[in-house]
């Protein structure tokens, strides 16, 4: 079986970038942990949310690496004597990914009732009509 490369096909000259994206974007599965909405909230406004139950805004980063939006969580290392004799709230640290794409820019995030809400908007791309000259010779 032969892989087809964006690369290589002639109608799609400098595509090779998207493959490179999407197979990024298959790398970047952390499971289910921790569980997030994507949702529009208008024409050009996404939100992300995480539910992050247990942990405070000192426990998450938010990065944004080579238009790869990155949430990472780490909880502080228990000191206490405390005995669990059932644990079934999750406070293991986690990194989930989202690769975003062009034009489209973090402009906030949020805490509230234990979910961390990532606001995403995308500016409005003008369409631009160019003359090429050809030279003669």
């Amino acid at each position: 079986m032969t892989k087809v490369s964006f690369g290589a096909h002639p109608f799609l000259l400098g595509f090779d970038q998207l493959e490179r994206l999407v197979e990024r974007t298959a790398k970047t599965d952390a499971g289910g942990y921790p569980p997030y909405n994507i949702e529009q909230s208008a024409a050009n406004e996404y939100r992300i949310t995480l539910a992050v139950a247990g942990f405070s805004e000192g426990d998450l980063a938010i990065t944004l690496e080579d238009r790869q939006l990155v949430v990472r969580g780490r909880m502080p290392e228990e000191t206490g004597e405390r005995v669990f004799l059932h644990r079934g709230i999750a406070g293991r640290q986690f990194q989930r990914s989202f690769v975003l794409a062009d034009g489209v820019e973090v402009s906030g995030a949020s805490m509230e009732n234990g979910l961390l809400h990532i606001e995403l908007t995308r500016a409005e791309s003008e369409s631009v009509v160019q003359t090429i000259q050809i030279r003669k010779g």
